[in-house]
């Protein structure tokens, strides 16, 4: 593959910001979407900006990696290492994928109806489906079970995070919410919950119970999958919400 091919020698119909306005937006490669974010190269004789788009992709593809899974969650300092991506380029790009993130929970004029685990899990996927740690999340919700927000409260390290009932609590209340749900994830894909993740959810079903917001559900996530703590026990059956 040729990467230094200068943006300026393409025929116009092929320049990236020309095929956008001309053919619309779904037609550009991932490369040239980055070279769009990139806007230059690395300068006179090495890559041109949809080059070096596709080199960062093609590196962060090792490992038998999908490119875009690991863009989704990359540091500033890893996208700085690669040559002719400085602080500038790094941050225009995470903005992007954060723009991305947040465009695609939202529904035009309503807020989305979470009312099954799998519609919550969708919600959560970009902020814990795919992550190497721990991540603990809440999703709060109004009295109709539409979305209000998503909040990532803590991260831990590989196998386990720690999270307290009044930092959930106190989040959810600050955003006027009525219900929530819980989530974390497991790096590792299982499913099955620790007893640690029993023990929390009995403590957050009673914490529910005092302050009248009903707890729906505690969800766990991993490597594209996830199970409901509702589905699986009966924990809900000895402390009732009232939802």
């Amino acid at each position: 593959m040729t990467y230094s091919l200068r943006i300026a020698d393409l025929p116009l119909s092929e320049r990236p910001r020309e095929k956008l306005l001309a053919q619309g937006v779904g037609s550009l490669s991932p490369a040239e979407l980055l070279a769009i974010l990139l806007a230059t190269g690395q300068g006179k004789g090495k890559l041109s900006a949809v080059g070096l788009g596709q080199y960062i992709l093609a590196q962060l593809g090792q490992n038998k990696q999908d490119p875009l899974d690991v863009l989704r969650q990359i540091h500033p300092q890893e996208l700085m290492n690669f040559p002719g991506v400085g602080p500038a380029k790094a941050t225009t790009i995470l903005a992007a994928v954060e723009l991305g993130k947040r465009v695609y929970l939202t529904r035009p004029n309503e807020r989305l109806v979470l009312d099954s685990p799998a519609m919550a899990a969708a919600a959560l996927s970009q902020d814990l489906m795919w992550r190497s740690q721990e991540h603990f999340a809440v999703v709060m919700l109004d009295v109709k079970n539409r979305l209000l927000a998503t909040q990532v409260l803590t991260i831990g390290t590989a196998t386990e995070t720690l999270i307290h009932p009044r930092e959930i609590f106190k989040e959810v209340i600050k955003q006027g919410a009525t219900r929530l749900i819980v989530a974390h994830n497991h790096p590792s894909g299982g499913l099955d919950p620790s007893p640690e993740d029993i023990q929390l959810t009995e403590v957050l079903l009673k914490s529910a119970q005092l302050l009248q917001i009903p707890l729906l559900d505690h969800l766990i996530l991993g490597q594209g999958n996830y199970a409901s703590l509702r589905q699986l026990t009966r924990l809900w059956e000895q402390f009732p919400q009232g939802d």
